[in-house]
């Protein structure tokens, strides 16, 4: 009788264990679920055409809010980024040219960097319209120059209602395009 009962209360304790390792583990998904919405599950509705082709007016990404917490943004990251004006705040979505302690100007429709173009072939360096970049733009620590791929129908870095963007002022960078569905992929 009391063989069977240790083995009645073995069962039982191996059924307790189960249900505990279920429970911590669903508990555990769940927070990791939270955590990865909350930093990695923001989303952006891009507003407009400076983006074309890359992120079309009404496109849905998803913002990575973490990653620069670690490091720091580099050429060609698509951002997301806020300017004050006249007390509204304005929600941007450009992607990086110059970075902190670079010379950005440009000339012929190029963008140079430091004084000369790295790649005049890529389209990331072209740019029609020169606005206040026509001369020199010096950025200080912690400062970017963006761009909109659409350089025609872009407000950005080259005019002063928003010009060079500060660290403190980007959001994250963009990183997966959730809608639509049919061109749905990582931003590049």
């Amino acid at each position: 009788m009391e063989l069977y009962r240790n083995e009645e209360i073995s069962r039982v304790h191996k059924v307790l264990r189960s249900a505990v390792n279920w429970i911590v583990d669903i508990v555990m998904a769940l927070i990791l679920a939270v955590l990865a919405i909350h930093f990695y599950g923001d989303k952006v509705t891009m507003n407009g055409s400076s983006m074309k082709p890359v992120l079309e007016s009404n496109d849905v990404v998803l913002l990575d809010e973490l990653c620069y917490t670690f490091s720091e943004p580099e050429r060609f990251d698509v951002v997301s980024f806020t300017v004050e004006n006249n007390g509204m705040e304005n929600h941007y979505v450009k992607r990086i040219i110059g970075l902190p302690g670079e010379t950005v100007q440009i000339v012929d429709g190029l963008v140079l960097i430091n004084g000369s173009c790295p790649d005049a072939e890529n389209a990331l360096y072209q740019a029609a319209v020169s606005g206040e970049a026509s001369e020199p733009v010096l950025l200080g620590a912690g400062e970017y120059f963006v761009l909109g791929d659409n350089r025609a129908s872009s407000e950005d870095s080259r005019f002063s209602n928003v010009g060079n963007v500060s660290f403190s002022q980007i959001e994250g960078r963009l990183w997966l395009l959730v809608k639509p569905f049919v061109r749905m992929g990582l931003i590049q």
